[in-house]
């Protein structure tokens, strides 16, 4: 992997005083370790930052331009969210009625009271399953849903939280199937991204394969079973221990399809609809949904300010069960912490797995999009920081 020096090969735009990003964005690569990768900021509805640099496949030397798409792994849960939003806003889904309202299997083992809102907020209890789901019947969905429903929860619903990595994307998505009538991904192709002219899918039409780029993983430069504990920052000791316990929690979560681990490479998963975690997007479509949250895009706004107060406004904090981390969780949104940079204490969004990011923050009448494929999963990883952290200074004072 060779690192980008200079700015020459950086392309597109960037807006009068947010130099700094165009900055920030040529040090990942020079310093950072980003292979191919894009950002996109939006402030008062416009588009102030649109950048792309890199490779989009290591393998065949395939550049990154500017329709590279790139999956964005738990990214995805935000855009999920707002699906799940529109249709409460239309009057169309209560988030505060049970999930067995609209979706009476799901009442099985104590789970009928259970409201829609613990599921986007991870307190529903139901991160993993007892017996795992061949992973060709997860793809096809209603095998994984039905799983779920007869799932007993791991602690009582609603007393705590826990990262929903997994099943989120199942669960929220069948409530928006049994609500619209629609599969999650054809709710969020005709009623989001349609109507913004978004590069956003979940479930990517074979017609768009070909744009797509390949992720490159970095390995585990340190061997964490190798380390004494005092070597391991104090914040991060539990979260370690978790990783390191297969019957831990965050391991069994993360295990719940017969193979545990899947090729995201693949066209077969990238044609799926897995609503927590394979929306595939340029960083503009990212940016430019939640813009249009917070804001009006070329007259289009997908939330009014009443619908996205309500559904940014914390639910669950703490230590998370699965992560083993402090989070703050609003309804299907990240809100800021310490692990979840963001530019104020109103904005919201979602990283996914190994770098990418999108958020808004009503505050600053801003959006922000950051997708890439090298996926970095090392806590010191500081490339969507480094963005965020330009963006705020380029915001006028």
């Amino acid at each position: 992997m060779s690192g980008m020096t200079t700015t020459e090969r950086i392309e597109g735009e960037v807006a009068p005083g947010f130099e700094p990003v165009r900055e920030a964005f040529a040090a990942n690569f020079a310093q950072r370790g980003d292979i191919g990768a894009a950002v996109c900021v939006y402030h008062r509805g416009r588009t102030v930052v649109d950048l792309w640099a890199g490779t989009a496949d290591e393998d065949t030397g395939r550049p990154w331009t500017r329709d590279t798409l790139q999956l964005v792994y738990s990214a995805t849960k935000g855009a999920t969210a707002t699906a799940a939003h529109l249709l409460a806003q239309r009057g169309e889904l209560d988030l505060d009625a049970p999930v067995a309202e609209y979706w009476p299997e799901f009442a099985a083992h104590g789970k009928a009271d259970i409201p829609v809102r613990w599921l986007l907020s991870h307190q529903a209890g139901l991160v993993t399953l007892d017996r795992p789901v061949p992973l060709a019947d997860a793809l096809n969905w209603h095998p994984m849903v039905t799983a779920l429903a007869a799932q007993r929860p791991a602690w009582t619903p609603g007393t705590a939280h826990g990262y929903h990595g997994r099943t989120y994307g199942w669960l929220v998505g069948e409530v928006i199937r049994r609500v619209s009538g629609r599969t999650p991904g054809r709710y969020f192709a005709d009623e989001i991204a349609a109507p913004l002219d978004l590069d956003f899918f979940i479930g990517l039409p074979e017609s768009e394969r070909d744009r797509v780029s390949r992720m490159a993983y970095q390995q585990p430069t340190v061997d964490l079973a190798a380390l004494p504990p005092e070597a391991i920052p104090e914040e991060y000791r539990a979260a370690v221990a978790a990783m390191l316990d297969p019957d831990s929690l965050a391991n069994r979560a993360f295990a719940i399809t017969d193979p545990a681990e899947i090729d995201f490479n693949s066209p077969e998963v990238q044609a799926a609809e897995l609503p927590a975690s394979n929306g595939i997007c340029t960083a503009r479509g990212l940016a430019r949904m939640y813009a249009a949250l917070v804001g009006e895009v070329d007259g289009v706004r997908l939330l009014a300010p009443e619908t996205v107060a309500a559904a940014t406004k914390e639910q669950a904090a703490g230590q998370d069960r699965v992560l083993m981390l402090p989070m703050r969780f609003a309804s299907g949104y990240m809100i800021p912490t310490d692990t979840v940079p963001l530019t104020g204490p109103q904005a919201f969004g979602h990283p996914g797995r190994g770098g990418s990011l999108g958020f808004a923050d009503p505050e600053h009448d801003l959006a922000f999009g950051y997708v890439m494929n090298h996926i970095i999963e090392d806590p010191t990883d500081a490339r969507a920081a480094a963005l965020v952290e330009a963006v705020g200074r380029s915001l006028p004072r």
